[in-house]
C-alpha cells in the first residue's frame, strides 16, 4: 500500500464525490484502489451505480468498494469486549453481562471505537492487495472522534496499565504474608496476568493507529464557498491540529469556475494546497463522469507526498 486517503468535510460539501473521483481517477492512471464508505448515511453505491454492502464489489479493473456496516462493527465490538470480560474474570465473574452489553452498546465511544477498529481491519487484511485505501468520512462530529481515540485512549491505557501494576505488587506482597489467601487468586507477575496482557495489546494497537493517521495518511479537506461549511473546516484543522494530524491539502469543491477567486477561503488556507473543484454541468449520473471532475491538482499532490517505506 502507497497510502491512506481520508477526505473530511461539513456534511453535504461532496466528500462522497470527490473520495470516489479521486478513486477513480487513481485506477485510470493504473493504481488499485479499494474506496470504502465509513458514513451510516452511504451513498458510494448511488455514485458508482450498483449496490454495495460489507464486502468488497468490483467497479472496474482495479477499483474495488464496499460500504461499512457500522452496526455490524458494533455487534463485534461488543462481542469481543464480552469474550474478553468472561476469559478474564472468570474466577469473579458476578456482574449480569447481558445488562451491562445492553449499556455499554449506547454509551458513548462505542460507536467511535467501532469505526476505528473497522479501518485496523481493512488496513490489515487489504494494505498488501491495494497501493491506495480511500475512505469516505462521516459527519464532522463521527470523524474527529475516531481520529481522536488513538490519541486519548493511550492515555487512559498508560492509566490502566500503572494502576495494575500496583495492584500486582501489592498482591506480590500479600501473597508473601499469606499464601492461602482465597481473594489472592491471580496471576501475581505481568507476565502471567491477562488484564496486564490485554492492556499491552490494546496499546500496541492504538498505537499502531495512531502512526498510520499521523504518518502514513493523506487528510484532505472538503470544503464550499459558504460561511457555515468556512466555519466547520476551521474547527476540523483546529482539532486536527491538537492530534498532531496534519491537513495535507484543501478541495474547494462546488464552484461555478477554477478561475474565480474567494479569497475568505484561500487566505486562510493559504499554507495548502488548494484544489478548485468546478461542478459538472448536468452532475454525475455515470461512473465515467467521475472522470470529467478537475482533481489533477490533488493527483500530484497525493503522489508527491508519499511516505517512504
Amino acid at each position: 500500500m502507497r497510502r491512506m486517503l481520508f477526505f473530511l468535510g461539513k456534511g453535504g460539501v461532496g466528500k462522497s464525490t470527490i473520495s470516489s473521483a479521486v478513486s477513480y481517477q487513481l485506477n485510470r492512471l493504473g493504481n488499485t484502489v479499494l474506496i470504502v464508505s465509513l458514513d451510516p448515511a452511504h451513498n458510494l453505491g448511488d455514485i458508482f451505480n450498483t449496490r454495495l454492502a460489507d464486502e468488497r464489489r468490483n467497479i472496474v479493473k482495479g477499483l474495488d468498494a464496499m460500504e461499512i456496516d457500522l452496526q455490524g462493527w458494533v455487534q463485534r465490538y461488543l462481542k469481543k469486549s464480552r469474550d474478553e470480560l468472561i476469559s478474564n474474570y472468570n474466577y469473579n465473574l458476578s456482574i449480569n453481562l447481558d445488562s451491562y452489553m445492553n449499556i455499554l452498546k449506547y454509551s458513548p465511544g462505542t460507536q467511535e471505537y467501532a469505526t476505528l477498529w473497522a479501518i485496523e481491519y481493512i488496513y490489515e487484511t487489504w494494505k498488501d492487495k491495494y497501493e491506495y485505501l480511500v475512505f469516505d468520512t462521516p459527519p464532522t462530529a463521527l470523524t474527529l472522534q475516531f481520529l481522536a481515540m488513538p490519541s486519548i485512549t493511550r492515555l487512559w491505557v498508560r492509566e490502566l496499565t500503572s494502576m495494575r501494576e500496583k495492584i500486582l505488587s501489592k498482591r506480590q506482597t500479600l501473597t508473601r504474608l499469606n499464601p492461602e489467601a482465597s481473594v489472592l487468586k491471580g496471576a501475581t507477575k505481568k507476565e502471567d496476568d491477562k488484564v496486564s496482557m490485554q492492556l499491552g495489546s490494546i496499546s500496541d494497537r492504538l498505537e499502531k493507529l495512531y502512526q498510520l493517521f499521523t504518518e502514513r495518511s493523506y487528510m484532505s479537506l472538503v470544503i464550499n464557498d459558504d460561511r457555515l461549511s468556512l466555519e466547520e473546516s476551521k474547527r476540523i484543522r483546529q482539532e486536527l491540529q491538537k492530534l498532531q494530524i496534519t491537513i495535507n491539502s484543501v478541495c474547494l469543491n462546488k464552484i461555478p469556475s477554477v478561475e474565480d477567486s474567494h479569497p475568505e477561503i484561500e487566505n486562510h488556507f493559504a499554507s495548502f494546497p488548494i484544489n478548485k473543484i468546478a461542478s459538472v454541468p448536468g452532475g454525475i449520473h455515470r461512473t465515467e463522469d467521475l472522470a470529467d471532475l478537475t482533481i489533477d491538482k490533488i493527483l500530484d499532490h497525493i503522489r508527491q507526498q508519499e511516505p517512504s517505506a
